[in-house]
């Protein structure tokens, strides 16, 4: 059940009505204090007939008894300072929410609605959706008298869900909240979160204004447990953000993953130096914080971004991670899972971790992978009703799925022996491709590009950036990942440039008839790719794309090529390797590991060869006489 509707309403009466508070904090506590006093009044069947002065009266006289009661959420000057008809208006909303239903999370929802979308990112403050938060727990399945942390609880959303899982489990509510810790170092989320679990469970949990990397309380005292070997389950969705500074000097020092570490290619591992990084990302150190956090044999469920766990540069982290711990699962996040708005939120890739803390490193059990391609939000923030992760979960944990329940993801196992260049990412294991290219042993012959590289069939390099200020320039076309499509570059390039520019590059990029564009980075376009023609010689192209030339036609042709880069076997391959960069997607070195699948029979190649090559003759020659034509109605000439 989702409720941002609800408060999206209350909102909007609020912010045209309410006077002298217009801000979306005041108004957010304001609604704190009524959620407070509504469940006082719901449990004592209090009932005024839509009276205004008398509901009014009641919550005022209601929040007096919850100060008393809680005296760490509020203050003894605290009071309800919205007008009656406003506190009417809250409380005729307040009755559609169940606090004690198994699904939803309302203060989550509230925080989402009212919080700035602008402030929560500058902090890397991306809140982790409720599917993705009751996929952790559930997959977790956390147990009587285990004592709970997240180290970055926010708004306590996984705290929250701990305790509803806990409470299906007939656990005393009493009984939770002792169970329960949280740290946040924003102290108005760390009070936010302990009124969240109050507001459940009617006792306040163990949550504090804190730094979880620090060790310390907001005033500089220790926090009041031990950092390491204390929990036996930590969930976590840390910040992130490259702009985000963490860790003292003395902190860092302490981190083993704070310091620089070096591949040792011949034991194929990652050695830790004593050197200190300038600025080590915040969700790596706090990989590492959750990991001390745990018993030995404790549950660790997290949200990592899947770069992290995917990228050549962090590669080091995937090492000590598999060091550490036995991974359960990792379960890719669709893009769109922190969109919040058209603009707000993040469209940073993310993965689910669940693993179990084995110092010992007797790593035997299989790694349960999967990709749920349906989950959460859309492009522009609105909520989506398909949700992939209930059937990925039956998966997980071996249960049937019915045809009716069938999910679009599948799941599947690995062996952590078969994890390949400390790669964690589900997508790179996909099975799908080698499933395609097997069904296809008897009829063709199988090269990998980097084999075709060394043998100096094939030549790949990249292209150049000439910078905005050129843009415009001239008429020679400055290619783009997205001037290409259908094997061909479109006949109206978004950017021209100078020939004097053109002349800084030409030698460089050396482009000739038959090579290929291939698309690098992107989203959606990567592996689209478009054939130099003759027409074609005079460009520059992108960083963003490769170009790959055929050196020795007589083994493989560039029109051969073309089309097994743009067939189904290969598309699966690349979809499967494509790794995040930043905020785009990149196939990077992974160009190499593509197998390209080779007709072994002759005439097929030929005919293959013959049916490209007209495509393409076909079409340019139809794309250049558009443009003839296009110039013919002003210059009258068509000499072509």
């Amino acid at each position: 059940m989702n409720y941002t509707y609800l408060f999206r309403d209350i909102r909007n009466y609020l912010a045209g009505k309410a006077i002298g508070i217009t801000r979306d904090k005041s108004l957010l506590d304001e609604i704190v204090k009524c959620l407070f006093c509504s469940k006082f009044i719901k449990e004592s069947k209090i009932n005024w007939e839509n009276d205004e002065e008398k509901i009014s009266k009641s919550y005022r006289q209601t929040f007096l008894l919850i100060k008393n009661q809680y005296q760490s959420l509020f203050s003894e000057d605290d009071e309800i300072l919205l007008d009656p008809g406003s506190i009417s208006y809250i409380h005729s909303v307040l009755e559609k929410i169940d606090l004690d239903s198994p699904k939803g999370d309302p203060i989550s929802d509230l925080y989402q609605t009212f919080a700035s979308t602008e402030m929560r990112g500058n902090e890397g403050q991306f809140f982790t959706p409720n599917n993705a938060v009751n996929w952790i727990i559930d997959a977790i399945d956390i147990q009587k008298n285990e004592k709970i942390i997240d180290p970055a609880c926010g708004s306590g959303a996984f705290l929250y869900k701990a305790a509803k899982h806990l409470i299906n489990k007939k656990v005393p509510k009493n009984e939770i909240s002792k169970c329960l810790f949280g740290v946040d170092k924003d102290s108005y989320l760390s009070k936010l979160s302990k009124t969240h679990i109050s507001l459940l469970t009617g006792d306040e949990p163990n949550i504090f204004c804190g730094d979880s990397i620090e060790g310390v309380l907001k005033d500089s005292k220790k926090l009041p447990f031990k950092l390491k070997n204390e929990f036996d389950v930590v969930v976590a969705n840390p910040p992130f953000g490259a702009k985000i500074k963490i860790g003292s000097q003395s902190a860092r020092e302490r981190l083993d993953l704070a310091k620089k570490w070096k591949y040792d290619a011949a034991k194929n591992i990652f050695i830790k130096t004593e050197t200190l990084t300038k600025n080590p990302s915040p969700q790596i150190l706090f990989l590492e914080v959750c990991l001390d956090l745990l018993k030995e044999g404790g549950r660790l469920g997290i949200v990592v971004p899947e770069s992290m766990i995917s990228n050549g540069g962090t590669s080091y982290v995937v090492n000590y991670l598999l060091n550490t711990a036995q991974i359960n699962a990792v379960i890719g996040m669709p893009e769109n899972l922190f969109k919040t708005s058209g603009k707000g939120g993040t469209h940073t890739k993310t993965c689910l971790i669940i693993a179990t803390k084995n110092s010992k490193n007797l790593n035997k059990k299989k790694i349960f992978m999967s990709e749920a391609k349906w989950c959460g939000n859309d492009s522009r923030g609105n909520s989506i009703d398909k949700n992939d992760l209930p059937n990925i979960l039956n998966l997980y944990q071996g249960k049937k799925i019915t045809r009716e329940n069938s999910s679009t993801s599948k799941g599947y196992f690995i062996k952590q022996k078969d994890i390949r260049n400390f790669i964690l990412a589900p997508r790179y294991y996909d099975p799908k491709p080698h499933e395609i290219l097997s069904q296809l042993t008897k009829t063709h012959d199988f090269f990998k590009i980097s084999d075709l590289v060394e043998k100096n069939i094939l030549e790949i390099s990249t292209g150049d950036e000439v910078g905005k200020l050129s843009y415009g320039t001239g008429d020679i076309p400055f290619i783009r990942t997205s001037d290409i499509s259908n094997w061909e570059i479109k006949i109206d390039p978004k950017h021209g440039i100078s020939e004097e520019i053109y002349s800084q590059y030409s030698k460089k990029q050396d482009i000739q008839e038959n090579d290929i564009l291939m698309v690098r980075d992107g989203t959606y376009l990567i592996g689209t790719c478009a054939l130099i023609t003759k027409y074609d010689k005079k460009i520059v192209y992108q960083s963003h794309l490769y170009k790959l030339r055929i050196k020795k036609p007589n083994i493989i042709s560039p029109f051969v090529l073309l089309a097994i880069l743009s067939s189904k076997p290969v598309l699966k391959q690349i979809q499967s390797k494509r790794f995040t960069q930043d905020i785009i997607d990149t196939l990077g070195q992974r160009i190499n590991e593509l197998e390209l699948p080779v007709p072994k029979d002759q005439k097929a190649l030929e005919k293959l060869e013959y049916i490209v090559k007209k495509s393409i003759q076909e079409r340019v020659e139809s794309r250049e006489l558009a443009r003839l034509a296009k110039k013919a109605v002003i210059e009258l000439d068509f000499n072509y």
